[in-house]
């Protein structure tokens, strides 16, 4: 296929080009009552522009072209981000009371697609990364040891890579699973670049044996905010189901700039070559050693694209403030550490470099003394269940009670810190005194959470133990 073809950025562009009258939605009428904004793509579903929920046009083109260039049976656009894609598959995989292995530290959306259809999740915790301090993947010894306790698990529910572009035995896991007959499902949001050339660059999920694969393309490609895609691997998957649930789940009047944009990211990865990768990783590399001189400590990920970034003596915070002060935004900042996330730089782009080299002149560290200590919480068990199931929850009763007194109590809400979006607590486990050490702690370092309504006065909602 010709991947520099974008069929949905062709056919508004064609719209656009009649200078047409609007006596249709959206009230802008093409932008010109928001002459601020170049709006002129926001179109709904007119003649030439195709159905998102029923494609049989430049849509479903666009679509065909995403397949071929990830090599999948079917591939799909999705306009509610990663989150309708990842309760789309589950939902449509999945049904009432399936056992099912879920890596701990997935995304709050796998949690509530969990609740949703009612499975019962084993959670399998990760390993943490002695250097960088952060969750990996799932360790093999878990898994086979996950399989005999609950032989009959119907599906893996995976995030590759990590937040943090780590990857793992992913490769290995998947074999494992696929041998005891389980569905591979994959929360790939932050891996939707690794089908672009460079050798450095980790293989897909989808490369690597995936059934079902859930990416934001907004994250590492150039495709606007809740943009991403779905992809089915297996002939297996009942994909009739699983467009159900995208239809049902997703807006009925889909964004046309947001869907474009999604066209345009396919392209942009589709045309990406070696000589892109290589030029990005130089300019990571120039920055990389600049803050290094400046006395910040560099630590790699398994995704080329993404750098950890410390200061001895400082949080995570504390170096997230520094930059900031700069006008240099990161993606997150954790205890330990800043996330920096770099774009997939074309051989000719040479903005960004110049933008960031010429920030980072002013950046200047205020402060350094010895390691910081952080209450890291080390699991009890590597495999879990839920103390009280899903379908159980609804007998309860909520209550809102001091972070004392809710250890050993059953959480009645998720605890997540955001970012990253990985849940600290579970809706339905029993509360240990470390996650209360850890909660408090974050507080004090200025944390946000996403769950957590009642942690500015220092509680959290537990199930009453009467019914």
């Amino acid at each position: 296929m010709n991947h520099f073809f974008m069929p949905i950025v062709e056919a508004l562009t064609k719209h656009k080009q009649k200078q047409p009258v609007s006596f249709h939605v959206p009230g802008h009428k093409n932008g010109l009552l928001a002459s601020w904004m170049d709006l002129s793509f926001d179109m709904t579903e007119l003649t030439g522009l195709d159905d998102l929920h029923a494609p049989e046009g430049c849509i479903q083109e666009a679509e065909n072209m995403l397949s071929d260039l990830y090599g999948t049976l079917e591939s799909k656009f999705l306009i509610n981000g990663s989150t309708s894609g990842n309760l789309a598959m589950i939902l449509g995989v999945l049904s009432k009371g399936d056992i099912v292995f879920v890596q701990r530290n997935c995304h709050k959306s796998i949690l509530n697609a969990l609740k949703m259809a009612e499975v019962f999740p084993v959670f399998l915790a990760p390993e943490i990364n002695k250097t960088t301090k952060t969750a990996d993947l799932i360790s093999v010894k878990t898994l086979l040891e996950a399989y005999e306790a609950y032989p009959d698990s119907k599906a893996v529910i995976f995030t590759y890579p990590t937040y943090y572009g780590m990857t793992g035995s992913f490769q290995e896991l998947v074999k494992i699973a696929k041998n005891n007959g389980s569905w591979v499902l994959v929360d790939e949001a932050h891996g939707a670049h690794f089908k672009a050339e460079g050798k450095g660059i980790p293989l897909s999920a989808l490369e690597m044996g995936a059934d079902v694969v859930v990416q934001s393309a907004h994250k590492m490609l150039p495709a606007m905010t809740m943009g991403a895609y779905l992809h089915i691997q297996s002939p297996n998957i009942n994909r009739e189901r699983i467009r159900f649930y995208l239809q049902a789940l997703q807006s009925s009047s889909p964004s046309y700039p947001l869907m474009a944009s999604l066209d345009y990211a396919r392209s942009y990865l589709a045309l990406y070559g070696d000589k892109d990768y290589a030029y990005s990783m130089a300019v990571k590399k120039r920055i990389a050693h600049l803050l290094e001189a400046k006395g910040f400590i560099c630590l790699a990920a398994d995704d080329p694209y993404k750098l950890l970034v410390r200061v001895k003596g400082l949080t995570g915070y504390e170096v997230q403030k520094l930059f900031e002060n700069n006008d240099i935004y990161v993606e997150l900042a954790d205890p330990y550490q800043v996330l920096l996330v770099f774009p997939l730089l074309k051989a000719e782009d040479s903005f960004f470099e110049r933008l960031v080299l010429e920030k980072l002149d002013h950046l200047k560290i205020k402060k350094a003394g010895s390691v910081i200590s952080y209450p890291t919480i080390l699991p009890s068990g590597y495999i879990s269940a839920l103390t009280l199931s899903y379908n159980e929850h609804s007998r309860y009763q909520k209550k809102a009670v001091s972070l004392k007194e809710a250890v050993d109590s059953i959480a009645a809400e998720m605890i997540i810190p955001y970012p990253p979006g990985i849940p600290l607590i579970m809706e339905g486990e029993s509360i240990s005194a470390d996650q209360v050490e850890q909660i408090k702690w974050l507080i004090s370092q200025g944390a946000r959470f996403h769950g957590g309504s009642r942690l500015n006065e220092q509680k959290i909602f537990v199930f009453r133990k009467e019914n």
